[in-house]
């Protein structure tokens, strides 16, 4: 058992000019202070206490020597030329030494601080160290320090060593057995004078006098429990488990690869179907045209409408089947060899109906080359985004580590559970999922891309003039982005803060983008954006959120022009699409003609034809599409979020679903199917979306407010003793956006065998 001493001193006296000097000399230390005791705050302000309380550095018996009494000397001084009254008082603490799994109660103010021992127990490599108080203010600082003398315990000094972090209503420290070759450390609770930094009133700015403030009672009533962390087979049976859940879907992918493969063998040997088909998910279809109900927007034309669309398609106009290789001699302008009255893209694509023959005309071999360039641009963008990214978080990571500063970072600490340098592997950790599915989609991408050149070598007719054009690229990038999505997720929950979230939002602004283009380029595979504008977009939208991370707290000027590009991007994309990228203002030379031009389409296509305009269900989404947006601008001006990257996610996603449920119900009207593999992947992307944004909104921190306010929010572990509410939304997170991915892939599979002037482009 150590012994400690506590004395406690008093004086009467006001007069700062003349204080009362106290110095206590030890074996090992001299400790001293003043009265009145002065604390300095904001705006020169000055908190004076008249009774100080501090406890001594202990001394413990060494092994070889017996207890004995301690000597301690106690020099009181003043330099003022008058007697001054004070009062000194000498106790034995009787529980300075505080115990494993064993709550203490006690009081701490700023002029008397406290500290105690704990020693770690045999089996005992980690604990935690858990604070709680009934009351969020007076704003108090909690320190783990090394056992050296003098201890570190008023408000100016106790961040000069060990570590620290400022409280509310509850800390919580993680100590290591290594990081104190003692095996014992001091736990140091400190009051501070003014509670700004915990997220309190600050006090105003008043010069003179009124500054000084004597005796201000800020006493806070703390308990402290010391309970022992995890022990490192918990940390072996977390990582098995993060490996063999996703593993699994490794599995069940080839369990319906395997599947697959026998069916179509059994189809093959029966002469119904090709062995090796191009889709991967072969089912037998039949053209919509002859299912599809009257008065229907789709199929309702004659056959001469899309004639020039077959009449390209036939196999002695398209290039040799083997030739799906890269050139490096094809350039755009071979794009659009037509006919000579079709040659137009104008007379096509202001059909009143359009059908994927009409959109699908190019040279494969270059369109497959184009969105090749998805993929190799998004691996560039990754490298150079991801290396600066990871030595940024290195650097914060060691900052914490050097510093002890714990309010750097806003983990969840009750469940914060380090390894090595990181202070919180379990949140890096649960990012593995990401990174897993991610390059399992690339596999099930590359095994359809590798089926589907199989067929063309073999000169399958379902790979010429059938289904949906194969085109890969956007899908291979979506892989690599999800890939991306937990390793800069990773690096963000390295240290979380309100700096770095943007690299943990970054490539979920390109995983909707890429979803959306891909969703619009399996119809419009001709006119679908390029991957140099695609990815220029992406990086004015990145831009923009590091913006509204440095402006978009209070600045109303940001907002206002945000929202205005915002409306003004949405209705300039909105013309794009409802026009099929054929809408330009063009006119006479002078610039009334380019104005009269613009009136003019404003007349026809906008008031003209108000009741029933030319493209009834692209002018219904796009409506739909402008007042969600609009919707959006005006809640950011209104209400100006200060999580702005969370705010353009929001943005992202919501255009997404919007999207993908117009294209569904649009799918579903035409009279086409949803065969079982896509059916599923539906339901279980809408499932676990759900679970997942439920452990989402369970908040465990938050750095829209001070560290000492978010670690209020910090909850305990609630899987494996490792993982918290936002480890599973990694996990559940990543399955979703995998099923996602798997939807887009197969939606379309009951088209493969439906002719492409017989599918509708919506």
């Amino acid at each position: 058992q150590v012994d400690a001493v506590r004395v406690y001193v008093n004086s009467s006296s006001e007069n700062l000019q003349y204080p009362v000097l106290f110095v206590v000399r030890q074996q090992k230390g001299v400790l001293s202070w003043q009265v009145p005791l002065i604390f300095r705050g904001l705006y020169q302000r000055t908190y004076n206490y008249q009774e100080v309380s501090r406890t001594l550095c202990p001394s413990e018996p060494t092994p070889e020597t017996r207890p004995s009494d301690q000597i301690i000397f106690v020099d009181v001084a003043s330099m003022a030329p008058f007697n001054i009254a004070y009062e000194l008082l000498v106790t034995r603490l009787e529980n300075f030494q505080l115990e494993t799994n064993k709550a203490f109660n006690f009081t701490a103010s700023p002029s008397q601080p406290q500290y105690f021992l704990y020693k770690f127990p045999q089996d005992v490599d980690s604990v935690i160290i858990n604070v709680v108080s009934d009351a969020a203010y007076p704003c108090s600082v909690v320190s783990v320090q090394d056992i050296v003398c003098p201890v570190y315990d008023l408000d100016h000094n106790v961040e000069f060593n060990g570590v620290y972090q400022s409280m509310t209503k509850q800390a919580a420290i993680t100590v290591q057995r290594k990081d104190f070759p003692g095996e014992q450390f001091f736990v140091v609770f400190v009051i501070k004078p003014e509670d700004y930094a915990c997220g309190g009133s600050v006090p105003s700015s008043i010069h003179g006098n009124v500054n000084r403030t004597w005796n201000l009672q800020r006493t806070k009533n703390l308990q402290v429990t010391i309970v022992p962390s995890i022990k490192k087979s918990v940390y072996v049976q977390a990582m098995f488990f993060s490996f063999l859940s996703f593993l699994s879907f490794y599995l069940g992918s080839v369990v319906v690869a395997f599947v697959h493969y026998i069916r179509v063998q059994r189809k093959a040997s029966a002469g119904r179907l090709s062995p090796e088909h191009g889709s991967g998910m072969m089912t037998s279809s039949h053209p919509i045209s002859a299912s599809t109900p009257e008065g229907s927007s789709y199929g309702a034309i004659d056959e001469s409408s899309s004639s020039g669309g077959r009449q390209l398609s036939s196999p002695e106009r398209r290039p040799p089947a083997g030739s799906d290789t890269d050139s490096s001699v094809e350039e755009e302008s071979d794009f659009d060899t037509m006919p000579e009255i079709e040659s137009d893209k104008n007379i096509i694509r202001t059909k009143v109906f359009l059908y994927l023959s009409d959109l699908s005309r190019k040279d494969r071999r270059i369109v497959s080359k184009k969105y090749k360039i998805y993929f190799w641009n998004i691996i560039t963008i990754a490298v150079f985004y991801a290396l600066p990214v990871i030595q940024l978080v290195i650097t914060y990571q060691t900052v914490v580590n050097v510093t002890g500063n714990q309010d750097i970072c806003y983990y969840n600490f009750l469940c914060a559970h380090p390894l090595g340098v990181l202070s919180a592997f379990n949140n890096v950790l649960s990012n593995m999922g990401h990174m897993m599915l991610g390059f399992l989609f690339l596999l099930i991408v590359l095994r359809r891309d590798i089926l589907h050149r199989r067929a063309m070598e073999m000169k399958d007719i379902y790979t010429l003039d059938y289904g949906i054009p194969k085109h890969f690229g956007l899908f291979y990038a979506m892989g690599i982005a999800l890939m991306m999505e937990g390793v800069l997720s990773a690096c963000y929950h390295v240290c979380p803060n309100y700096s770095n979230f943007q690299f943990d939002t970054s490539f979920m602004y390109m995983i909707a983008g890429l979803c959306m283009l891909k969703l619009y380029q399996t119809r419009h595979p001709d006119i679908n954006a390029s991957a140099y504008s695609a990815y220029a977009s992406f990086a004015v939208v990145i831009s923009l959120a590091v913006l509204g991370v440095v402006f978009g707290k209070n600045d109303v000027w940001f907002w206002v022009i945000f929202s205005m590009i915002h409306v003004l991007a949405s209705l300039a994309l909105s013309t794009q699409i409802y026009y099929m990228g054929r809408f330009k203002i063009d006119g006479p030379d002078s610039d009334l003609g380019i104005f009269r031009r613009a009136v003019m389409v404003l007349y026809t296509d906008c008031i003209q034809q108000c009741s029933r305009p030319m493209y009834m269900d692209r002018m219904v989404l796009l409506i739909v599409g402008n007042l969600v947006n609009w919707s959006f601008a005006i809640f950011g001006l209104l209400y100006r979020p200060r999580d702005f990257a969370s705010y353009i996610l929001g943005i992202f996603i919501c255009n997404l679903l919007l999207y993908l449920a117009f294209y569904i119900i649009m799918k579903l009207r035409s009279s086409e199917k949803l065969l079982p593999i896509p059916l599923f992947c539906i339901v279980a992307t809408a499932v676990v979306w759900a679970a997942a944004l439920y452990f989402f909104f369970q908040t465990l921190s938050s750095w829209e407010e001070t560290p000492a306010e978010s670690r209020e929010k910090n909850r305990p572990c609630i899987l494996l003793g490792f993982f918290d509410d936002h480890d599973v939304w990694h996990f559940l997170s990543a399955a979703a956006l995998f099923f996602s991915f798997l939807v887009l892939l197969t939606l379309d599979d009951d088209l493969d065998t439906v002719r492409r002037d017989k599918i509708p482009v919506f």
